[in-house]
């Protein structure tokens, strides 16, 4: 228990100054053990305390649901390593683990954590070259997978230990067989909290994945921060819409609620169906919600008044979230969603919080345990600039770095900063505006230009239900801003459609931020759902000719004045 003294002072100072910013950001202090194990300090001695708490609640889509406590899990994860010992796998060796939303994950997450292993997580859409790349850099040992993707690995393992999960597969472990090993786990020897604990290939939006290293304490206890910004408290139902595989899944259906001494509560779903899950959040009484803004926009095009919610906070990330969201879902339920910013690389660094006035539209202003700035180019702290973090004194939750990398970590952490690579603007009271990806945001008449600003504004229109803005070549300004937009149900790409957009967004921006170009197509995205502005930007360069549904601002008489 000593272990985690320092880790329970810290977040119990943090639950108790829930809604009170100011003193929360001013005196939180990170602790900083030189030894600790999540699961085995914090973890079992909370399974302990509340032994018949409910842990995880899976609900599947088909009615079934499945429930373990904390100290079901406790016991379950010491099998599960004693069993992956017993297999030879240790402190150091990685494990992939594909799984989708099933119990095993939290089992195996938490039996890892216990060896001293390191996972490295990989959502269930792997195929070919992404897991493969995965397999090589990651130095993979063991790979724990559910039974629909273990045909992938065929002709990528060699020695590998392979365990699958809810089905049979030669040369493949049945999960089943952890179940059967000692119920009781005695841990090797001690684990620093500065050890490998997880290995997370980022999205790559704009270049091969990174391998993000972060350790026994950047997530495990960084995520304190994200507990503050979602806002939950003990005894909590609290719901993340995330794929496992990716950082949020580890946010807010691990370390974050349970931190909390919260239950984690997941709806499983063959096809994401807004209507469906809706309809689960109000039948079990979800009172945390956390969504990215896609599931969010779908949520809109719901009837929302008509459920009957015990919600209590809403929060958002992923990407920034739209104002316009926020006001309908205000609205219905008479509840703010709360936008937060972070990274792979990072914990939540940036949130509006709880009982805090929220501007719509802004990120809000930095977390406990964050001291952010901004950067201008060339390096100095601004009002306008590259989102930053002090590294003096370094924050518990950002990276260990870039597995392998050390030039890339280097760069990024040069001068007593990490650069995000992200820009923002701070306005007078201290909250930060997202303005985009500094490889995002491009000139046009030599005036700056945030696509992110002008997807806010085309989403707004009734017939737009996704949007992304890049450059566009121009032999006048160098470069127009083009939007590429996914129309909601019910509309077809038209010249009576396009010139509708125009005209809206012209009464809306001044003009020399106007929308030029309008093509109706589908939006490129990363396995993550981030969209890929890098590859539209590339195809605008590449292209010689108008696309089928493309329309320019000259091609209407009616915008000519």
């Amino acid at each position: 228990m000593s272990e985690a003294k320092t880790f329970l002072e810290a977040r119990d100072f943090l639950l108790a100054h829930r809604t009170d910013y100011e003193t929360a950001y001013r005196t939180f202090r990170w602790p900083r053990p030189e030894r600790f194990n999540w699961a085995l300090d914090y973890f079992d001695p909370l399974a302990e305390r509340k032994p018949d708490q409910t842990a995880l609640w899976i609900v599947d889509e088909s009615g079934a649901e499945e429930k373990r406590t904390f100290a079901e899990l406790k016991t379950a994860s010491n099998r599960v390593a004693n069993f992956l010992k017993a297999q030879g796998v240790g402190r150091g060796d990685r494990i992939l683990l594909m799984l989708g939303n099933t119990v095993p994950l939290w089992e195996t997450m938490l039996a890892a954590m216990k060896l001293g292993a390191v996972v490295i997580p990989a959502t269930t859409l792997l195929t070919g070259d992404d897991l493969k790349d995965r397999l090589e850099r990651g130095q993979v040992k063991a790979v724990v997978a559910e039974s629909g993707v273990a045909d992938r690995f065929e002709g990528l393992l060699r020695d590998e230990l392979r365990v699958i999960v809810g089905g049979e597969a030669p040369g493949w472990i049945p999960f089943t067989e952890a179940y059967r090993a000692e119920a009781a786990f005695t841990p090797d020897g001690p684990t620093r909290s500065d050890d490998l604990l997880l290995l997370y290939f980022t999205s790559g939006t704009t270049s091969r994945p990174k391998l993000v290293a972060h350790t026994h304490a950047s997530y495990p206890i960084g995520h304190l921060s994200t507990m503050y910004w979602v806002g939950m408290q003990p005894g909590d139902l609290h719901l993340n819409i995330s794929s496992p595989g990716w950082a949020k899944h580890a946010w807010s259906n691990f370390f974050a609620p349970w931190n909390a001494e919260a239950t984690v509560f997941i709806y499983r779903y063959t096809r994401f169906d807004p209507k469906a899950v809706l309809e689960a959040v109000e039948k079990y009484g979800v009172n945390t919600l956390c969504a990215p803004p896609t599931v969010w926009r779908m949520f809109v095009l719901e009837d929302l008044k008509r459920y009957k919610m015990r919600l209590k906070e809403l929060v958002s990330a992923g990407e920034p979230l739209n104002p316009e969201i926020i006001a309908e879902v205000e609205s219905a339920w008479g509840l703010t969603i709360r936008d937060g910013y972070g990274q792979t690389e990072t914990t939540a660094q940036i949130a509006n919080t709880p009982g805090q006035p929220v501007k719509p539209g802004s990120m809000g202003r930095p977390l406990p345990g964050y001291r952010m700035v901004l950067l201008d180019p060339d390096g100095n702290e601004a009002d306008e600039g590259e989102i930053a973090i002090k590294l003096d004194p370094r924050p518990v939750g950002l990276m260990q770095g870039y597995l392998d990398d050390p030039e890339r970590t280097a760069r990024v952490m040069a001068g007593g900063y990490y650069r995000t690579g992200d820009v923002a603007r701070r306005d007078e009271d201290g909250y930060f505006w997202y303005i985009g990806r500094a490889d995002d945001v491009f000139k046009s008449s030599d005036y700056r230009i945030s696509p992110f600003e002008l997807e806010s504004v085309l989403i707004e229109h009734e017939a737009v239900a996704e949007a992304a803005v890049v450059p566009a070549p121009d032999p006048i300004r160098l470069s127009v801003p083009k939007a590429y937009v996914v129309l909601a149900p019910g509309f077809e790409p038209s010249r009576e459609v396009a010139l509708s957009i125009f005209l809206f967004v012209r009464e809306r921006v001044p003009a020399y931020k106007r929308i030029r170009r309008i093509e109706f197509a589908e939006l490129p995205k990363t396995i993550s759902g981030k969209i890929r502005r890098v590859q539209l930007r590339a195809r605008e360069q590449e292209k010689a000719e108008k696309a089928p549904f493309e329309f320019f601002e000259e091609d209407f008489p009616e915008l000519k004045r």
